[in-house]
């Protein structure tokens, strides 16, 4: 891409770099700034904003400019071209070396050095090792000449390194020192010079008092940034902690343990990149900085190396101090020390790996078997108000996951509302999911059974009671006469004595296992009871993925109100539709849609069927005239218990009402 194109299009990418290397504040489009951190305190008030998406301004201190401009503070690289391409690499932008005459006129200061300019036995000269980065990027020679001048500052001694250190990895010094690419109208200055590769390296300037104006130029860095000390990943022989800055890696290796850095947290993903390509030899030791920026990349770090094969530890060596070189500084004794012990990390984590995987010796459970035994004459358990079904489930409802499924019309919604509604007049809460009826057609139906229930307890006519629908059309009401309204009432003031134990959510494609989990743990939080769960029905939750098959989608379902069950010892009922519609058949475990996940993680499997299906003069018509109709309750699966149990009903369709035969 043409020069002008690339840096219009990288300014346009400010807003992603700045949430790459700080976090949001107070207030639109304000974040903590990433240069003199205002934003950290206590009220979390950053006085760093971003304004038309180009452009920023910090009014703490009272920095700004355009995305190049903050690449050059945060990251220590004066030269606007340097800038540039550093941003290019950032955002997968490939920048013709051409450079417009706009441009040059814009930064005349960073124009190249005479060719013909060479090195001085008393002063390195930057141009010098220009003509090296035009010709191989190549710094060795520039490297070594530095290097010859290192005893002339005591820099590296004061930031705790010994002169071991100092000579393993060249470090050097350049008296008077300026960008490559800097004009001789930028003054010189101080510097350590640290290699990164033979065509990068860090230069550091080495002054206690650096100039206001110069000092967002203190850290330069030269040629494309690369890891320091990167070989250490496959050569290590002892775990190899990964580190901000190079003085800080330095400092590790200084008292005797082993070190990468990453010159500055945005090459995080260069390091994974890095180990896709080839697992280190050595456990890694995440330890970025301890400020606010090093805590959210180590989290970002972590995060992407989650997806590796690979171990790593997350592990402070620096104490209360900001990073590793001035917990060197400090506390040299408690810094040793902490790299040392680091060095066991692995150990000690695979000894701890071990105990815990002892302790699932069924030795270790024999108590809590024994004393199971004495409690378990106390494990509650949910009557379901039908004597018989009850019986068959061993007095009731107990943790786990029931799921019920029957062919459309027979009834499954209306048998564990009816259900529900038991369970609430014994003053247990019930949270249903309703994802196909809405919240005033379960009422409804409830309402509709108690006129049924009161009719024929009075002995009076069956004819009288009241279908759902003529309960809910208000048309219907007005010409209803004094009795018929009186049994309505009636009704309603029976449900009503109960109606304070249901809780009904309604939707559909909009409730997932998630939102279920989420109901009844705020549910426990506000009422202080644990309720039983209704989801009607399994098909139609929410999916997890809309990549992923329907199959899929109900397996994890099913797989998440397992783990609510146990999580929260309840019990979780599900209704589950047939993947056929055939009235003839009898019922089987194969009948239910996507019966893999149904079939295995239930503990009780449910199905209705009409009395009589799978026998050979069975006749399906008939039975579906039948008022009421004969159903059956098949226990296709019981984890606990007997299967292949039978409860027969009357179902008074019209009148959402199952009677035990």
């Amino acid at each position: 891409m043409d020069y002008e194109r690339a840096r219009e299009q990288l300014k346009g990418e400010l807003r992603r770099y700045v949430e790459s290397i700080t976090k949001k504040s107070k207030g639109a489009n304000m974040y903590v700034c990433p240069l003199c951190h205002s934003g950290e305190g206590h009220n979390g008030t950053g006085a760093f904003s971003i304004k038309g998406g180009t452009s920023w301004k910090c009014f703490s201190c009272n920095e700004g400019g355009d995305i190049f401009d903050l690449i050059g503070k945060h990251e220590g690289i004066a030269d606007h071209a340097e800038q540039l391409k550093r941003a290019g690499e950032l955002f997968g932008v490939t920048i013709d070396s051409h450079r417009s005459t706009a441009r040059e006129e814009f930064s005349p200061e960073y124009q190249n050095q005479p060719e013909n300019e060479q090195y001085t036995q008393n002063a390195i000269r930057t141009t010098a090792h220009t003509q090296a980065e035009t010709a191989e990027t190549d710094f060795r020679d520039f490297f070594l000449q530095a290097h010859s001048h290192i005893k002339e500052t005591d820099y590296p001694q004061r930031r705790g390194l010994s002169q071991e250190t100092i000579d393993r990895f060249k470090l050097g010094y350049v008296a008077e020192w300026r960008h490559p690419k800097a004009s001789s109208k930028v003054p010189t200055s101080p510097r350590l010079i640290i290699p990164t590769a033979k065509g990068s390296y860090l230069a550091r300037d080495v002054r206690a008092e650096i100039p206001e104006e110069q000092k967002p130029y203190s850290k330069s860095k030269v040629g494309t940034i690369q890891l320091f000390n990167r070989k250490a990943l496959q050569t290590a022989t002892k775990p190899v902690f990964i580190v901000e800055g190079e003085l800080d890696a330095l400092s590790i290796i200084e008292v005797g343990g082993e070190a990468v850095a990453l010159g500055t947290t945005t090459k995080a993903k260069a390091l994974v990149e890095l180990l896709k390509a080839q697992k280190p030899a050595q456990p890694l030791i995440i330890a970025l900085d301890n400020d606010g920026a090093g805590q959210k990349a180590s989290e970002e770090l972590i995060a992407e190396l989650k997806g590796l094969d690979i171990p790593f530890y997350r592990l402070n060596p620096c104490g209360e101090y900001k990073d590793a070189n001035e917990a060197l500084q400090r506390d040299r004794e408690a810094f040793t020390q902490a790299v040392a012990d680091a060095e066991h990390i692995q150990e000690e984590a695979e000894q701890a790996q071990r105990e815990e995987y002892l302790k699932n010796s069924t030795a270790n459970y024999l108590q809590s078997f024994v004393d199971g035994i004495a409690d378990s004459v106390d494990t509650p358990y949910t009557p379901t108000g039908f004597s018989k079904l009850d019986s068959v489930l061993d007095g009731g409802l107990y943790e786990g996951l029931y799921i019920v499924g029957a062919i459309s019309s027979l009834g499954k919604t209306t048998l564990i509302t009816q259900i529900t509604d038991q369970i609430a007049q014994s003053g247990t809460d019930v949270l249903i999911f309703s994802l196909e009826m809405a919240r005033s057609e379960l009422i409804a139906k409830s309402i509709s059974r108690h006129t049924l229930q009161s009719v024929l307890a009075t002995g009076g006519d069956t004819r009288n009671a009241k279908t759902t629908r003529g309960i809910t059309t208000g048309k219907r009401y007005i010409d209803y006469n004094q009795t018929e309204r009186e049994l309505i009432n009636s009704s309603i003031v029976e449900y009503s004595k109960y109606a304070q134990h249901i809780y009904i959510s309604e939707g559909v494609g909009n409730i997932g296992a998630e939102q279920i989990r989420e109901t009844v743990k705020q549910h426990i939080l506000y009422t202080g009871k644990t309720p039983v769960v209704v989801i009607d029905y399994l098909q139609i939750l929410a999916p997890y993925s809309e990549r992923a098959t329907d199959k899929q989608n109900t397996d994890k379902a099913v797989m998440e109100l397992k783990r609510i069950s146990r999580d929260y010892k309840t019990p979780v009922i599900g209704i589950s539709s047939f993947n056929r519609a055939n009235y003839r058949e009898a019922v089987t475990m194969e009948a239910f849609k996507e019966s893999g996940a149904i079939e295995y993680s239930s503990d009780v499997l449910i199905g209705l069927q009409l009395k009589g299906a799978g026998k050979k003069d069975f006749d399906a018509n008939e039975a579906k005239k039948k008022t009421p109709r004969e159903i059956e309750l098949v226990i296709l699966k019981n984890r606990n218990g007997s299967t292949g149990d039978r409860v027969e009903f009357k179902y008074y369709s019209l009148f959402n009402f199952f009677e035990e035969v």
